[in-house]
């Protein structure tokens, strides 16, 4: 399984102590980690957000030349997702061509960091099943609604690899925030880069911060940032004092991380 991320240095947040996986990317301990959501929510959190999805069909002939990319995509309230495609859409045509069966495919997703960092692809998410066609279930010219049913989900994220039951994906909810950390982190990035370069004051052990930093995911549970330094560069993890439920309870959280750094 392709893990996000490459090798940097050891990390070491104010919550945070973190180990390395085989291929470098921070991860926390168990006894120490900081409050983060489940690997349902997470999996949620990656299917609904803005992450990049591609439709993958085992055995579809002839192979597509181009990622089977959907329109547009969503989670019903059982947990299946709902594909839309158009008509002539090789995942389409597969459909049609199984008939009365179902047609297995996979949807994987892809998480990119939306501010400019070294490695930028911060999870992946795989979500198995079975497709069919959903009859009238599209009121679009020349497109036509799929429904994956969901068989297996697996992921690999910033948080760790982890298997996820269906019901609990079902259950879940994804993060508050994830409509909004694209722009929450454009905006850290581009107009309060010094106050996030400032949170290195706040990490134990870290060295000098001496080249930047870069918030790089951003959810109920806190902030994690990219800092560079010399000799290359790290993740440090930063805990809201409460989990928040909305962009408006994340701004205070943050000002009160910023705040903190500058009292340090």
């Amino acid at each position: 399984m392709i893990r996000p991320g490459n090798p940097v240095p050891d990390v070491s947040g104010p919550h945070e102590q973190a180990e390395r996986s085989p291929h470098g990317q921070p991860r926390p301990e168990v006894e120490d980690a900081p409050r983060q959501p489940t690997a349902a929510e997470r999996a949620r959190t990656l299917v609904e957000g803005n992450s990049s999805p591609a439709l993958v069909i085992p055995g579809l002939a002839p192979a597509p030349t181009t990622p089977l990319v959907p329109l547009r995509h969503s989670v019903g309230p059982a947990g299946d997702v709902f594909l839309l495609f158009p008509r002539e859409s090789p995942a389409v045509r597969a459909v049609r061509a199984a008939a009365d069966d179902e047609a297995a495919a996979v949807l994987e997703i892809t998480d990119v960091a939306p501010v400019a960092v070294p490695y930028r692809i911060r999870g992946r998410a795989w979500v198995a099943g079975w497709l069919t066609a959903v009859p009238g279930g599209s009121f679009e010219t020349g497109a036509e609604l799929l429904r994956l049913e969901v068989g297996d989900i697996s992921l690999d994220d910033l948080w760790g690899a982890a298997q996820v039951d269906p019901d609990e994906f079902a259950d879940a909810a994804a993060d508050p925030l994830a409509a909004h950390e694209a722009e929450a982190l454009q905006h850290l990035a581009a107009a309060h880069a010094g106050e996030v370069g400032s949170l290195c004051s706040l990490v134990s052990g870290a060295g000098r911060c001496t080249t930047g930093a870069v918030p790089v995911a951003l959810d109920r549970f806190g902030l994690r940032v990219r800092f560079r330094a010399e000799g290359g560069g790290f993740d440090a993890r930063f805990d809201f004092p409460e989990p928040v439920d909305g962009l408006p309870g994340a701004q205070r959280a943050l000002r009160e991380l910023f705040a903190a750094a500058r009292a340090d």
